[in-house]
């Protein structure tokens, strides 16, 4: 296989996602190696921990997206928006958009029933879980607008949206399709804010 040229660029990070994603999909997460990946990507080991410095980070990329979406419902949101407000308004843009992000978007049943097979993934996505709450904590403490508890709000805000994606993957898992579970998960999310909203 050809080299693949910019070898520090984007397009070199895509081509290494896309080629672990489908082997990791074809013969499960364990039975893949870093340097089985670097081999098909046609790049070196090196080169694939330049881009993740860790085998987990190539199956859960989205970690960085989920940063971001956190860090701007704080900072971005509009004048008088509060941060709650905020935080439920990106939540359910994403499920309009069955971003992967929402838990709803079918295509990921493979994604969920990968990572649930994999107890070095299921591990990674919860030191992610506690990364993203962190972060989301800090984020309010930095704040001037918001005067509640930061890492009250941010432990509950991450433990009740992981429990809403959870509680849906495993029903996709199970063979329900995602268009029959998506009222149910819309009005999870509703209830999560709601208890949000009158206990935080």
């Amino acid at each position: 296989m050809p080299r693949t040229s910019a070898r520090g660029g984007p397009q070199t990070r895509a081509r290494i996602l896309e080629v672990a994603n489908r082997m990791f999909l074809e013969r499960g997460y364990d039975a893949v190696t870093v340097a089985e990946v670097a081999k098909e990507a046609g790049v070196s080991s090196v080169t694939v921990f330049k881009h993740f410095p860790r085998k987990e980070d190539l199956f859960l990329d989205r970690a960085a997206d989920a940063v971001e979406l956190l860090r701007s419902a704080v900072r971005d949101r509009a004048p008088g928006t509060d941060v709650l407000t905020s935080l439920r308004d990106s939540t359910f843009r994403l499920l309009d958009a069955r971003h992967p992000l929402s838990g709803i978007d079918g295509r990921s049943v493979p994604f969920f029933r990968t990572v649930a097979e994999s107890p070095a993934l299921v591990s990674r996505a919860r030191e992610i879980a506690a990364e993203l709450q962190r972060t989301l904590s800090e984020e309010l403490d930095d704040d001037p607008a918001y005067e509640g508890d930061a890492a009250l709000l941010a432990a509950f805000f991450l433990a009740g949206y992981i429990t809403v994606l959870v509680g849906t993957a495993r029903r996709l898992i199970a063979g329900e399709q995602a268009d029959a579970l998506l009222d149910d998960h819309r009005a999870r999310f509703e209830r999560l804010f709601e208890a949000l909203r009158g206990g935080v």
